[in-house]
């Protein structure tokens, strides 16, 4: 599992093959099917588990009282390869069950509003989006709070 984490986060889900993953851990080559089934399956169970770490992370953010977009953006800035990670996530969610069900048991904002909750996470994932392009100019905490609240007052 060490190892197919280390391949995704060096060359993604598509690039991993299963050699990468043997090369990265020492293990046998059939020990994957063995245990896994498939190269498929063993790269699902690194996902899952860079999804469960992410929300662990989000959920202590979010737990924590006072402004939390300034946390929210620290976090996404914090960690490239487990950012990255998230996207690799999301486009696995149409093709392997396992990994979409664990996705749609994360809700970092169900404590509000339904639609509240719904647009953070939009945001979240459009912010997350603009650090993985291009850090420099992705927005900051203040910049979320400002830019909400212009949209507020509908300007």
């Amino acid at each position: 599992m060490i190892g197919a984490r280390r391949c995704l986060a060096e060359k993604g889900y598509a690039r991993t093959t299963a050699r990468d993953v043997v090369a990265a851990s020492g293990a046998n080559l059939a020990s994957i099917g063995y245990h896994y089934g498939s190269k498929e399956a063993l790269l699902n169970q690194a996902l899952i588990q860079s999804a469960r770490e992410w929300g662990d992370r989000l959920s202590a953010a979010l737990a924590e009282p006072g402004e939390i977009w300034g946390r929210l953006v620290e976090l996404i800035g914090s960690d490239r390869q487990l950012l990255a990670a998230q996207f690799e996530v999301l486009a696995q969610v149409e093709h392997a069950e396992d990994v979409r069900e664990v996705v749609a048991e994360e809700r970092p904002f169900d404590h509000l509003d339904p639609r509240v909750g719904a647009l953070y996470q939009a945001l979240l994932t459009g912010i997350m989006a603009q650090w993985l392009v291009d850090p420099a100019t992705a927005m900051t905490g203040p910049d979320v709070v400002e830019a909400l609240d212009i949209v507020a007052r509908g300007r």
